[in-house]
């Protein structure tokens, strides 16, 4: 009996520094769910829990004290639920995403955010002085499609009158929001997308898009209409430009760690830093949902050019302040 006891007593003190460390881990989990575990720790459980399994089998085998199989049955019997039963929903995955990864990966792309802004403030610049000096220009940049009568040969009238829609014409929005999503998001998506082919494309692209929004800037200055227009763009082109520039910016981290893969080969970085630019992609998508809402329904609702601006600046404030701080009380101690 004394011999079991000790035989007990050393099978106990040989392994349970990890029982103690699987029985924290799960206690946590069961208190505050997965989400409170690092990426080390989520790594380190089922190790710990298969240890737990063993011993537990082994404690069975030579028929060792009872509470030590007693304890061990239950331990392994906790953390067995939380390794196979659906601890992270849906739900719970979708704002750990929303709330610590994407802003996270937002600014760990800050150095490519910068690239984009500025290829994008050149492509409009760029188009500004061109059709300011010469109107001819303007279709240089913008397809009659996308015009759709917004050209240097409409009358102030005209153009004013794209800016203010009558009541009786506000109609049919949901249905209006629903392209803009689809068109918008395809734009940001491809300048992702095209970040696989060396980046190149995708500068190309900002550049374009810096373009033709340069283009349209520079017909309603030469109207009279700057100040107008900036209004009825702000209002969702604070989310949407913001989403386009983000999306190229993840392009251009997935050519960045492509071709200067540092530590790792090149197929490591596409894997690990492409996953990282997938979920601002990701998150882009959201932002252009956003920005399709609001372009379908609340700026042609909203005319007040004051309260156009002061909706579009402060979404802007919002996206800025998301981005910057969001994220950074991470739980498990993998926010950047």
């Amino acid at each position: 009996m004394v011999s079991q006891t000790v035989k007990s007593y050393q099978f106990r003190a040989e392994r349970q520094e990890k029982w103690t460390r699987l029985e924290d881990m799960v206690q946590r989990a069961e208190k505050d769910g997965m989400e409170t575990l690092s990426s080390t720790e989520i790594f380190e459980l089922p190790h710990l829990y298969k240890g737990a399994l063993s011993s537990l089998s082994v404690a069975r085998s030579i028929s060792l004290d009872k509470n030590v199989v007693d304890y061990l049955e239950a331990l392994v019997a906790r953390a067995y639920f939380l390794l196979h039963s659906q601890q992270r929903t849906v739900g719970v995955a979708f704002k750990r995403l929303v709330v610590y990864s994407l802003p996270s990966a937002v600014r760990a792309i800050r150095q490519e955010i910068l690239v984009s802004v500025a290829v994008f403030i050149l492509g409009l610049i760029a188009a500004f002085m061109l059709v300011i000096e010469n109107p001819d220009w303007y279709f240089s940049f913008v397809s009659q499609e996308l015009a759709q009568g917004r050209q240097p040969t409409a009358s102030v009238e005209e153009l004013r009158e794209g800016l203010y829609p009558k009541p009786a014409e506000v109609k049919d929005l949901d249905i209006f929001a629903t392209q803009l999503f689809t068109h918008n998001s395809r734009v940001g998506i491809l300048a992702f997308a095209l970040g696989f082919a060396l980046g190149l494309p995708t500068i190309w692209l900002l550049f374009t898009n810096g373009a033709m929004l340069g283009a349209f800037l520079a017909l309603y200055h030469s109207k009279g209409l700057l100040y107008e227009l900036g209004g009825w763009l702000i209002i969702h082109g604070s989310t949407e430009i913001s989403a386009i520039l983000l999306c190229g910016a993840a392009g251009l981290a997935v050519a960045r760690h492509y071709i200067f893969p540092g530590k790792y080969n090149r197929m490591e970085a596409l894997a690990h830093f492409g996953k990282q630019a997938a979920i601002v992609a990701f998150g882009c998508i959201i932002m252009f949902f956003a920005a399709g809402i609001l372009e379908g329904f609340a700026r042609q609702l909203v005319t007040s050019d004051w309260l156009r601006y002061a909706t579009g600046l402060t979404l802007f404030a919002l996206w800025v302040g998301y981005f910057l701080f969001g994220g950074r009380a991470d739980p498990s101690g993998d926010g950047a």
